[in-house]
Order: C-alpha cells, then structure tokens, then sequence
C-alpha cells in the first residue's frame, strides 16, 4: 500500500468518525429538545451558531491550514467536537439554549475544521495531471460521509433510547476521543503546509475560478436548505401527519441514498465534469423544485408530489454537490490548497446558513411552495454563475493555471 493511500485511509477515517458523531449529534438535540416542548423552528435556531461559525471557521480555517498544517487543523477539529460533546453531558437543569447554542457553535467550528482539512488534504494526495483519480476520491469521500451521516441520525435516536441523552454524548465523546489519539499518530507531519508562509490578507481567494464556483456553490446550498431544513420536517409532520421517529428515518434515509449518489457521481458525469457539466446538471436540478411547487399549486397528491420530487432532487442534487467537490479541489492551488478550500466552503457555509434562516421565516410565512420557488431561483442562479467557469483540463499545472487567472 502506498503512502499516499494509507494517508488518504487514516483522512478517510478521520472524516468518517466525526460525522457518525456529527449528525447522531444532530438528531439527539432534535429529539431531546422535541420532547422537552420546543417547536420545530425553535430547535432550528438552535443550529443557527453551528452554521454561522461553519461561515467564520472556513474562511480562517483554511489559512490556519495553510500556516500550521492540515494534520494540525483536523486534530483540532476532533479534538473540539470531544469538548462540544462534554459540553452536552452536564446535567439537566444546565442545558439551557444558549448553552446548547454554544456546543453547537464549537461543533460548527470543529465539523468546518475536519471538513476543510480532508477535502483539502486529497488534494496533495493526488498528482495534477491524475484528475480522473482525483475526481473519484472526491467523491467517494464526500459520498461516504453523507451516507453516513445519515446512519448517524439512526445512531442518535438508538443512543438517546438505549444510554439517554448524557449517556449518548459520553459514549461518543469517548469513542472519537480514542480516534483522535489514533490521529495524533497516524496522520502525516505538515501535510498541506504551505512553502511560502501565506498573510492573512489571502484568505480572500484572488482566483476568478475559485470565486465564481464558490458563488455557485452559496446559492446551490441555500437552495437545498431553504426548504430542507425547517420547511419540509414541518411539513411533514403537520400536512402528512407523521410523527418525529418517521420524519427523522425518512430524512436519515434521504441523506444515505444522496450520499451513495455521490460516490458514483463520477460514472453518471463521465468526462462531462468540467464548466459545461456544472451549467447543465445544476440547469437540471432548478425544475425539480419549480415542477414539486406547481404540482401542489395544481392540488395533485402532497405527499406523491413531495416525497416523489424529493427523491429526484436528491439524485440530482447529489451531482452538483459531488461535482462542485471535485472542481473546487481540481481548480485549487498545490502549495497552500487549504486557502482555496476554506474560501469555498465559506461560501458553502454562508448558504446553508441564508437557507436555515429562509427556510423558517418563508415557510411560517407563505407555506411551502414559496420555499420551493425561492430554491428553484436559488438553483438556477448558480447555473448562471457556472457559465462563468473556466473548462477543466487533464493537463499538468492546470490548477495552478486555474488559480493564477485573477478577476481584473
């Protein structure tokens, strides 16, 4: 086995830790504080620090990356999700909102950590001119992790009924404590630490390339969530009548088929993976949300119409998101990748957390097919912006080409 593959096992390994914690994180706050009386969007707002710290963390994270090492900033990342999970092991009576919004912010913190440094660190794993090896592991890595990020949310709610609230986040703290010891070892020495010590002024990528996609990228994130995070559970639970265990198994079972979508993503693309395939994959996408919006306008079946052009958004979806996961890493620089990465996955946070505050104030306003049509604009922007990409080559140097072209 190879060095550069054993790195990417223990990144891999890494990454998949933390998610399982992640999202079984998620789905025990949502289901602890549903039984304790808070309304849906009262438990969204919960999560409002753990998206605008995702925001923050990306833009600094990637230059920490940069100056200190992706080894460093992912050990950290575990490190601060044991502390946010200890933080929700105290008892009863001190669980009050803002302690709760504050172990969600440092959970964002620690999730945007981990992230930024694993998509980062394939990035030097993988020769420049290899992009259709590149592209595969990518994918399989942003796949994997949604995938199971949906068994965390089947975690959780077994954690909660097997050990209760504090026994769940022990166990959990325990466990990804022992993999960060694991990682403290295992993991390579200044793996993405840039030569040239880079200023804190170049957080701000200067790249057209890295800008446009990142724009593309905010709107296509925001568009997801402005009717997935609180609109739709709503939904669900108060048109179609389900209770909180089947709205949580059917979106925990959404996000693992959106996640094994996304590791084949490269089969389904083929070579079409460059600035064209961006443009028509994410053309696509806007229809569904638009056809989902005027099928409940026209009184077809709700709950026909809703889960069926949920399944197709998710394929869809699950495409764009895996694509733009490899263009961000194909068009970033080698030395210094980190930088480049955090810039976009800043914007990445910055539209989950547009859609998280959309999602409650449209949906508690207009209902849900404003939700839909504000996604379906959301979408087709970000089409609009991939036009503006440069096409992907195979060609050695072509992410430092990519990098270097800047916005006159």
């Amino acid at each position: 086995m190879s060095a550069a593959i054993r790195q990417y096992l223990v990144i891999t390994g890494n990454y998949w830790a933390f998610t399982l914690t992640d999202g079984a994180l998620r789905m025990l706050v949502v289901l602890h504080f549903h039984q304790l009386g808070y309304s849906p969007l009262e438990i969204a707002l919960l999560f409002i620090f753990y998206e605008f710290f995702g925001v923050v963390t990306n833009l600094v994270g990637g230059y920490l990356g940069a100056r200190m090492g992706l080894n460093r900033t992912m050990n950290i990342g575990l490190f601060l999700q044991i502390v946010a999970l200890a933080m929700l092991a105290v008892p009863a009576a001190m669980l009050t909102v803002p302690w709760v919004m504050a172990a969600q912010a440092l959970s964002g913190i620690a999730k945007d950590l981990n992230k930024m440094s694993a998509k980062s660190g394939i990035k030097l794993l993988v020769p420049d001119e290899q992009q259709g090896t590149l592209y595969k592991w990518v994918a399989i890595l942003t796949g994997s992790k949604n995938t199971l990020k949906g068994v965390g949310f089947f975690l959780g709610g077994l954690l909660l009924m097997a050990a209760g609230f504090t026994g769940a986040v022990i166990l959990m703290a325990v466990a990804l404590g022992l993999v960060w010891l694991a990682s403290l070892f295992l993991l390579g020495q200044d793996l993405g630490k840039s030569k040239a010590k880079p200023k804190f002024s170049e957080i701000l990528s200067k790249s057209r390339a890295i800008n446009v996609l990142s724009a593309a990228r905010m709107f296509l994130f925001g568009a997801r969530d402005v009717w997935f995070v609180v609109a739709l559970p709503v939904y669900m639970a108060t048109v179609f009548g389900w209770d909180h265990w089947k709205v949580g198994g059917f979106m925990a079972s959404w996000i693992i088929g959106y996640g094994f979508i996304q590791t084949i993503a490269p089969k389904i693309t083929g070579h079409s993976n460059g600035k064209s395939g961006a443009v028509f994959w994410a053309a696509l996408l806007a229809v569904v949300p638009a056809a989902i919006a005027g099928a409940l306008m026209a009184g077809w079946s709700a709950q026909a119409v809703v889960i069926g052009g949920l399944l197709l958004f998710g394929v869809l979806f699950a495409i764009n998101s895996s694509l733009h996961s490899y263009l961000i890493v194909s068009y970033a620089r080698g030395d210094g990748v980190s930088l480049d990465v955090g810039f976009y996955y800043m914007s990445n946070a910055a539209g989950r957390l547009l859609g998280t505050i959309l999602s409650g104030w449209v949906y508690q306003a207009y209902e849900l097919e404003a939700c839909l049509w504000i996604s379906a604009a959301l979408v087709a922007t970000a089409a609009v912006f991939s036009v503006w990409l440069p096409e992907r080559s195979d060609k050695p140097g072509f992410s430092q080409l990519a990098a270097t072209k800047t916005i006159k």
